[in-house]
């Protein structure tokens, strides 16, 4: 289940969220208008309703949240975007590294 919101996960939502992985949840987040799409099989499904939703595609990027050991990833291969200064599928930039590790943290405090 995909749960796409600008306020943080209820407990309630981190359950259905691991429904797919149960102990991994794949994330999405525009780094500037901060709202996260997460519980996607596939990243580029959250990307697809940021991007719906008016999200700009440079200030979109992908990882996941680890539930069992609370590491933080930043690994998707929508992240691989040359013309953003972007070729690898982690995020490389350390500011928006730095961003979207606050905006997870926000987005899953009840679990983080």
């Amino acid at each position: 289940m995909i749960i796409t919101k600008s306020t943080p996960y209820t407990k309630k939502e981190i359950k259905k969220l691991r429904e797919l992985f149960e102990s991994y949840i794949k994330t999405v987040i525009d780094v500037k208008r901060k709202i996260c799409s997460a519980g996607c099989d596939r990243h580029f499904e959250s990307e697809a309703i940021l991007l719906k939703k008016g999200s700009t595609q440079s200030d979109i990027w992908g990882g996941g949240l680890d539930l069992e050991t609370k590491v933080i990833d930043f690994n998707s291969f929508i992240n691989i975007r040359p013309k953003d200064g972007n070729t690898s599928n982690e995020i490389q930039d350390a500011t928006i590294r730095e961003r979207y590790e606050e905006l997870t943290k926000y987005f899953f405090k009840e679990v983080v």
